[in-house]
Order: structure tokens, then sequence, then C-alpha cells
């Protein structure tokens, strides 16, 4: 066993001449251990006075170039206004009041310092529903603003948070018209957050069938215009009981008597056939994608891309054919390809099968129509069918090949049916059934100025 002493020195005492005394006598240090307990507020933040008396007396210090973003708090209600912040965390940890009175109190005391993780053990509310109490309570506020009705407003007392955080990415009229729609169907959260998405999704999707028989100030229009198209992926899936229960629910929040029209004559079979729904969309092909709009998809589309300036060679070369086979839904084309886009399942592309290829162009200067300068510089993808070469509709698109200027620059170019049958040109590379446009950080109006 090995052990090991210290012997502590003694303290170095010095007496020489040549050492000058200290003009004053160095002060009694005497020490008192304070056994009186602290609440845990102020092993965190000192009282405000030894704060105050603290930054009055500190030397300047040098400016951070870096402060985390922390909203300003929201108005208290007055009962919680006077209160310290042993009161404000004994209020939110025992859950003292209505949600959305004690919900100020969690960017009242982040401004103060605490961090969510801090409130958390000290309150035992987790980060997110931190984030969710806060975010909610904004948006009661702003339903307040815009006139909602007590009755109406009672409703989300009880576990309202969940309802009222969902509808956040709403302007306010949508929050109001989706509050009342909400209470008069009874929704729960997941309800709530397929009505959200439905009323932000429902401007997007101008191309789509039927979009023009559906009112978007409506929310219960928005919501079934968004059961519709879901039940037109399940068909082109081939998924008919999934399909028919889409349908039942689109006719269960419906509100018009247009979009009604709409949904019974597709149920009952009556509707547009497929192909003519496709001539149909074929004159407005443009669409820009939106950030995130893969991921929330439903059901998507993966086709070969194709460079233009390859002209018709990658075209004709491309897969014809690809889908997801086993368990897992592994993706296996006919041939390798080196270059892929995965695209949200729009109506126009939802049933392309076979012979879909995305061609895409550096720019979309070689598009049949005018747009703003701005617009032509971006590049674009451009989706055809390989099936459908014969020119048939006037007012449709067709991918041809350019006419080419010597320039070595000349592939591929989109071309207006009744041009191409003045000229006398029969067949073609394929339809082109939509142009997609790059997504934008700019417009993604994802928050608006309330939140």
């Amino acid at each position: 066993m090995f052990s090991l002493t210290v012997n502590s020195p003694k303290p170095l005492s010095l007496s020489t001449p040549f050492l000058p005394s200290h003009p004053h006598p160095l002060p009694t240090i005497t020490h008192k251990p304070n056994l009186t307990p602290r609440p845990i507020s102020a092993l965190i933040i000192p009282p405000s006075g030894q704060r105050n008396q603290q930054y009055s007396t500190a030397p300047p210090q040098q400016q951070q170039l870096y402060q985390p973003f922390r909203p300003p708090p929201s108005p208290l209600p007055p009962k919680f206004r006077n209160l310290d912040t042993n009161s404000k965390l004994e209020v939110l940890a025992n859950r003292l009041g209505l949600w959305y009175e004690y919900a100020p109190l969690i960017p009242s005391l982040t401004s103060e310092g605490f961090t969510p993780s801090t409130l958390e053990e000290i309150t035992g509310i987790t980060g997110v529903e931190q984030n969710r109490l806060v975010v909610a309570a904004q948006v009661r506020d702003t339903l307040v603003e815009c006139g909602l009705d007590e009755e109406t407003l009672s409703f989300f007392e009880s576990g309202g948070a969940e309802l009222l955080y969902e509808i956040r990415l709403l302007s306010g009229k949508q929050r109001t018209d989706a509050a009342r729609f909400m209470v008069r169907n009874g929704f729960d959260m997941k309800q709530a957050q397929d009505l959200a998405r439905a009323m932000k999704d429902f401007p997007r999707r101008r191309i789509d069938y039927g979009w023009d028989k559906f009112t978007g100030d409506s929310p219960g229009d928005c919501l079934a215009f968004w059961f519709f198209r879901l039940a037109q992926e399940h068909a082109a899936a081939a998924a008919e009981e999934s399909r028919v229960e889409a349908m039942d629910k689109a006719l269960e929040v419906v509100e018009t008597e247009s979009a009604r029209n709409v949904l019974v004559e597709v149920l009952e079979g009556k509707g547009v056939d497929k192909d003519s729904v496709i001539d149909e969309q074929v004159k407005v092909p443009l669409v820009r994608m939106k950030l995130g709009e893969v991921a929330e998809s439903t059901k998507v589309v993966v086709l070969p891309v194709c460079k233009a300036e390859k002209r018709e060679f990658e075209v004709e070369a491309a897969p014809w054919e690809c889908g997801g086979v086993g368990d897992f839904g592994v993706v296996e084309a006919e041939k390798d390809w080196r270059r892929w886009v995965v695209l949200p399942g729009w109506q126009p592309i939802a049933g392309l099968e076979r012979g879909g290829v995305a061609v895409s162009f550096k720019s979309g200067k070689l598009l049949p129509w005018k747009e703003k300068r701005k617009y032509k510089e971006e590049p674009v993808l451009v989706v055809a069918d390989r099936g459908r070469k014969e020119v048939v509709v006037d007012d449709g698109f067709y991918l041809v090949l350019s006419g080419g200027n010597g320039s070595g620059d000349e592939g591929l170019m989109v071309e207006r049916g009744l041009t191409l049958k003045e000229m006398g040109v029969e067949k073609t590379l394929g339809t082109v059934l939509l142009v997609v446009r790059p997504p934008r950080w700019e417009d993604e109006e994802q928050l608006i100025d309330e939140d």
C-alpha cells in the first residue's frame, strides 16, 4: 500500500531591514457562513438592488457583437403585473389561472434572463410547450382584436392552446374564420392542423382541376379542396377505398354549393375524364415550387431529368418508367440514369405513370409567353409526356427542337399547338404538362407580421 504524507508549510516570516513596512495595516477578514436558505431564482438572478449597484459601479465592458434574440414580452394580465420573479415561477409551476393568462409570464421571465431549459427545470413546462403557449396566446390576442365573439373564445379556454397554435401561419381574418369553423365542427389538434394547411395551400393550387369552383374565403371549401386533391391522388394510385373516404370527408366540410356540385359529380363518376383534365390544365402550365412542399405531399412524382442543350438525344434515351417496389417502396427504373427530380403529386402529373420526363432549361427565354425579365432569367423545369407526341390542342404546349442559330446553344424549346399546326408540324417530343419554377425564400410568407 502506497501512502503519501504532505506536511503543510508554515507561513513564511521575513525580518529584514531591506523590505519596507506597509504604510497601512492589512484589513482583518472574517467570514460568517450564511445559513439562511435562498430561493432558486436568487441563485440565478441577483436582486434588483444588487444588480443596479453592480451596474453602477462596474467598469464599462466591451460591447458584445452578438446578442440572442428575445421577443418583447406581451402585456401581462392585471393580476400578474406586480408579481416578483418567485411569484411568476410559482404561477407557472402550479398553472394558476387560465393558460392564456399565465402564458405571457414566459417571455417576461425570458427577458429577465431565464432560458427555456431553466424554466423547464423549475416549472415542469417543456420548451416545446412554452413555445406553444406563447404563440397560442398571441393568436388569441389577434382573435380578440378582430372582434371574435366571447362564446367562440370561451371554447379555447380549456385545451385551446393546441388548436390556436396550429393556425398561427394564417392572417388575422383567416384565423377568425378558422376559429369559428373549428368550434362549429368540434375539431381536435390534427383536424386544426389540416385546416390551417388547407387554407394556406389553397391559393397555390390555381392550376388544379375544379379550383375555381371552391371559395378561398371559406375554411370549409379550402379543407374540402384539400381532401378532393387527396382523393385524386388516391385515384391515380388505384386506391379506390381511400379515394371514396377522402371524398366523403370533403362532402362533410364543404360549404358552398358550387364546390359541393363538383364533389358530387366526381364521386358519381360524372366528372371529366383524366385526358380532358390534362388538356384543360395545360393552358396555364406554370407553377412555382414552395420550400418544403415535397415533404408535405402525400404523393410525389419521380422523373428523369434531361438538359435542353442535349437536344432530343437525352429525351429519347431517358427511362420511360420507374416506380416503388417492395415493402419499403424502393424506387427502381428500367435503366440507369444520372439525374432525377422529385416533384409534388400535382394534378397534371399525378397520373403520369409512363413516359414522363423533366427537361431543365437555363432560363425561361424559350417559353412562348411574355413575362417579366427577372422571371425569364430564372431556370425552369418543363415536365412533358412523351407518350403524347401528336399536336392536338391549339392552346396546348409541346416540347420541340429549337430552330437553331448556329451559335451551338440551340436545343429544345416549348411551342404552342396553334403555331406548330401553322408550321405543318404534326409530331413533337411530347406534350408539356407543367412548367416549374424554383422556390425562392422571399416568396415564402410562412410567418406574418403579427408573429
